[in-house]
């Protein structure tokens, strides 16, 4: 049973879109759905970082503070970055390699790997989270990874 949903950064981002886009509505419909039955929504340093530093570009200054408000409005529900989770992520982006897998180019940050390092290191059993995220394919070889709107 999914207790825990960890946010990717196409879904985190449809949350912090303006009123009157279709799928940024859908989204916030589907997470307001979640956590209404009990899921708990998590937000990985990482993806914070992602959409931050868009929102940032961008001058979306209300959508900011909206996302700033969102992580913090519970306890647990921001997960900050170790160097813990970097070390695995550096294990799972040599293993995906050698496998012939890669989820990003070989010079890239790959964020992929280092937010499938934040959901392993979280502390709870992989069979109680998944990953919402707008591409589940880099993710699967790592973590349990849907659909945001199936998630």
């Amino acid at each position: 049973m999914t207790r825990f949903i960890v946010l990717d950064s196409t879904p985190l981002g449809l949350l912090f879109q303006k009123s009157g886009i279709a799928q940024a509505e859908s989204c916030r419909m589907w997470a307001k759905g979640r956590m209404a039955s009990g899921v708990r929504l998590i937000v990985p340093e990482i993806i914070h970082y992602e959409i931050r530093r868009e929102l940032l570009r961008l001058g979306m200054t209300e959508s900011l503070n909206l996302l700033e408000r969102f992580v913090r409005a519970e306890p647990d529900r921001f997960r900050v970055l170790t160097s813990t989770d970097l070390a695995l992520a550096a294990e799972l982006w040599a293993e995906a390699r050698k496998r012939g897998m890669p989820t990003a180019d070989m010079k890239a940050l790959d964020i992929d790997v280092i937010l499938a390092a934040q959901v392993r290191n979280i502390g709870m059993p992989l069979s109680e989270i998944v990953v919402a995220t707008s591409n589940a394919r880099h993710l699967v070889q790592f973590v349990p990874a849907e659909q945001w709107g199936s998630a």
